[in-house]
Protein backbone atom coordinates (compact mmCIF):
# COMPACT_ATOMS: atom_id res chain seq x y z
CA UNK A 1 0.00 0.00 0.00
CA UNK A 2 1.27 3.48 -0.89
CA UNK A 3 2.50 5.94 1.72
CA UNK A 4 0.67 8.78 -0.06
CA UNK A 5 -2.87 8.56 -1.43
CA UNK A 6 -4.56 10.49 -4.21
CA UNK A 7 -8.16 11.55 -3.69
CA UNK A 8 -9.37 8.50 -5.57
CA UNK A 9 -7.13 6.13 -3.61
CA UNK A 10 -8.19 7.59 -0.26
CA UNK A 11 -11.85 7.32 -1.24
CA UNK A 12 -11.31 3.63 -1.98
CA UNK A 13 -9.30 3.17 1.25
CA UNK A 14 -12.02 4.79 3.39
CA UNK A 15 -14.84 3.34 1.27
CA UNK A 16 -16.42 6.79 0.86
CA UNK A 17 -17.39 8.86 -2.19
CA UNK A 18 -14.68 11.17 -3.53
CA UNK A 19 -16.86 14.27 -3.13
CA UNK A 20 -17.21 13.64 0.60
CA UNK A 21 -13.46 13.14 1.00
CA UNK A 22 -12.75 16.35 -0.91
CA UNK A 23 -15.34 18.35 1.05
CA UNK A 24 -14.06 17.17 4.41
CA UNK A 25 -10.42 17.72 3.41
CA UNK A 26 -11.26 21.24 2.21
CA UNK A 27 -12.86 21.91 5.59
CA UNK A 28 -9.71 20.63 7.30
CA UNK A 29 -11.45 17.64 8.85
CA UNK A 30 -9.41 15.04 6.96
CA UNK A 31 -5.64 15.64 6.92
CA UNK A 32 -4.45 16.33 3.39
CA UNK A 33 -2.77 18.84 1.09
CA UNK A 34 -4.05 20.33 -2.13
CA UNK A 35 -1.25 20.67 -4.68
CA UNK A 36 -2.36 22.58 -7.77
CA UNK A 37 -5.56 20.79 -8.78
CA UNK A 38 -5.05 17.53 -6.93
CA UNK A 39 -5.12 16.25 -3.37
CA UNK A 40 -2.50 14.17 -1.56
CA UNK A 41 -3.05 12.38 1.74
CA UNK A 42 -0.31 10.87 3.89
CA UNK A 43 -1.48 7.39 4.89
CA UNK A 44 0.06 7.64 8.38
CA UNK A 45 -1.76 10.95 9.01
CA UNK A 46 -5.07 9.52 7.83
CA UNK A 47 -4.60 6.41 9.99
CA UNK A 48 -3.81 8.60 13.03
CA UNK A 49 -6.86 10.74 12.26
CA UNK A 50 -9.04 7.63 12.14
CA UNK A 51 -7.72 6.44 15.50
CA UNK A 52 -8.18 9.76 17.29
CA UNK A 53 -11.23 11.31 15.62
CA UNK A 54 -13.28 12.82 18.43
CA UNK A 55 -16.76 11.33 18.73
CA UNK A 56 -17.92 14.56 20.40
CA UNK A 57 -17.13 16.45 17.20
CA UNK A 58 -19.22 13.99 15.21
CA UNK A 59 -22.13 14.48 17.61
CA UNK A 60 -21.85 18.27 17.38
CA UNK A 61 -21.88 18.10 13.59
CA UNK A 62 -24.92 15.84 13.68
CA UNK A 63 -26.66 18.15 16.16
CA UNK A 64 -26.68 20.85 13.49
CA UNK A 65 -28.48 18.44 11.21
CA UNK A 66 -31.05 17.69 13.91
CA UNK A 67 -31.61 21.33 14.91
CA UNK A 68 -34.86 21.60 12.91
CA UNK A 69 -36.21 18.22 14.02
CA UNK A 70 -39.46 18.79 15.95
CA UNK A 71 -39.04 15.52 17.87
CA UNK A 72 -35.65 16.52 19.32
CA UNK A 73 -36.94 18.13 22.58
CA UNK A 74 -39.05 15.06 23.36
CA UNK A 75 -36.14 12.73 22.57
CA UNK A 76 -33.77 14.76 24.75
CA UNK A 77 -36.25 14.80 27.64
CA UNK A 78 -36.71 11.03 27.43
CA UNK A 79 -32.94 10.47 27.44
CA UNK A 80 -32.48 12.54 30.59
CA UNK A 81 -35.54 10.96 32.23
CA UNK A 82 -34.20 7.46 31.58
CA UNK A 83 -30.92 8.51 33.20
CA UNK A 84 -32.73 10.04 36.16
CA UNK A 85 -31.01 13.39 35.63
CA UNK A 86 -32.07 16.94 34.90
CA UNK A 87 -30.93 18.51 31.63
CA UNK A 88 -29.24 21.32 33.56
CA UNK A 89 -27.35 20.90 36.81
CA UNK A 90 -28.93 22.70 39.78
CA UNK A 91 -25.99 25.13 40.14
CA UNK A 92 -26.21 26.10 36.43
CA UNK A 93 -29.84 27.30 36.64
Amino acid sequence: MADVFTLQELAAYLKLPEDIIEREATRGLIPGRRIEDSWRFLKAAVDDWLKTYDARLILLQQAGTLADDDSLPELLASIYASRGRAEVEADEQ
